[in-house]
């Protein structure tokens, strides 16, 4: 899916900040993917391989099957009909497809690695990129995708990819 927006950068790619002077900087525009995410942004540029792509992008499809992301809506699932005091405590049980997603996820995150699994998490299965990952982080600039190929190898390691 497509969905292209315009969007102003200066020489050094900054997105419309002013200079300490207080001028505003020189600032031309690039079209942008808004829909692409960050993982199929690396690996159409060739700075992951298919084998870590193919890993992220099934720890992404489980992440998503187990429902983790947080709701920002509403929920609209029907609710059973309540009986008695026990039955409206009880909450709704997940589906069995989505509890072993949750399971896979949580293999390929603890197969990762406690030092790997917070990059990964971020950039593929939050669609934050890089280098606001790097930042949030407290990381160096540029040591993200040194970190995430690593996690990645790891992570197609454990879903035994070739």
């Amino acid at each position: 899916m497509r969905m292209l927006a315009e969007r102003s950068i200066d020489e050094l790619g900054v997105i419309g900040k002013a200079d300490p002077h207080g001028r505003a900087r020189a600032v031309r525009s690039v079209t942008v993917n808004i829909a692409e995410s960050p993982l199929s942004w690396l690996r159409s540029r060739a700075m992951v391989s298919a084998r870590q792509f193919e890993a992220g992008e099934r720890l992404r499809g489980d992440y998503e099957r187990a429902q983790l992301a947080p709701r920002v809506t509403m929920r609209w699932e029907p609710t059973p009909a309540a009986r008695g005091r026990r039955a409206a405590d009880a909450p709704l049980d997940p589906t069995d497809s989505q509890l072993a997603a949750k399971q896979r996820f949580d293999a390929a995150i603890a197969g990762a690695g406690p030092g790997l699994a917070d990059i990964l998490w971020r950039v593929v299965c939050a669609g934050e990129g890089v280098a606001v990952a790097e930042k949030s982080l407290g990381w160096p600039v540029r040591s993200g995708k040194l970190v995430l190929g690593l996690a990645l190898d790891r992570v197609a390691d454990h879903y035994g990819l070739p």
